[in-house]
Order: C-alpha cells, then structure tokens, then sequence
C-alpha cells in the first residue's frame, strides 16, 4: 500500500518535472525567434534591444539547463540510463557531423555556408530516435 503511494507520488513529480522542462524549452525557443526576428523587424538592429534581449534569451537558456538538470535527477535509474545513453549518443553525432559539416564548404564539396539550424535539426532527430530505440530495448 506505501509502495503505490510512493509510486503514485513519483508519477505526479514526474508528470510536473516533464511539464516544466517543456514549458521552459518552448520559453527557450519563442525566445531564440523573438532575438532573431525582432532584431529585424521589431527594433531594427538598436544595440540596447539586442542587449536585452540576448541578456533574456541567455537567462531563458540557462533555467531550461537548470529545469532539465532537476529533471533528469528525479527520473528511476532506468530512464536516467536511456536518457543519458541518447544524449551520449546526441553529443557524439552532433560533435562529428557538425565538425564534417563545417569542413565540407572549406574543402569545396558545397558551395554554400553550413548552417547551424541544420545541425540542431540532426541533433534533435539523433535524440528523439535515441530515446525511441532506448526505451524499446528495455521494454
């Protein structure tokens, strides 16, 4: 009986900690558009707005790091195990692809400069396919 309690208690912690990294990630973005684009179109370049705003986006980023450090301290060692697996596995793919990446406009194999959207792209889908496989090998 105290063990489904307990069990129930982790669930909901969980629950909230999930609702949270999400929150503070979609913070996270809307702020990394709004630094880009309101550069652009909203204060025209004006060195004081971009100040701010990198100073919030910056302060964004680092409570999302914080939300998802606690995050990953609260899951079963088990989710910790795939989650921490998938990131190895993030950070690896994301260090060698972005490196051959950036390598690949100075030895002339394409003629346009990398971008770094294409490498969080890569990295995001690494990670979502990571976890997939992850958690089906635990099943």
């Amino acid at each position: 009986m105290n063990e489904i309690k307990h069990n129930e208690l982790h669930c909901s912690q969980q629950k909230t900690g999930v609702k949270h990294l999400a929150i503070w990630t979609l913070a996270w973005v809307l702020s990394t558009a709004f630094l880009r684009f309101g550069a652009e179109y909203i204060w025209d370049y004006q060195l004081a707005y971009s100040a701010i705003a990198l100073m919030t986006h910056l302060a964004i980023g680092i409570m999302m790091i914080l939300v998802n450090v606690k995050h990953l301290a609260n899951l079963d060692e088990l989710q910790r195990k795939v989650t921490m697996d998938a990131l190895g596995i993030t950070l690896g793919v994301g260090l060698i692809a972005g490196i051959a990446y950036e390598q690949l406009e100075d030895i002339k194999l394409i003629t346009f400069e990398p971008e770094i959207n294409h490498l969080i792209m890569l990295m995001a889908v690494t990670y979502i396919i990571s976890i997939v496989f992850g958690n089906r090998k635990y099943q």
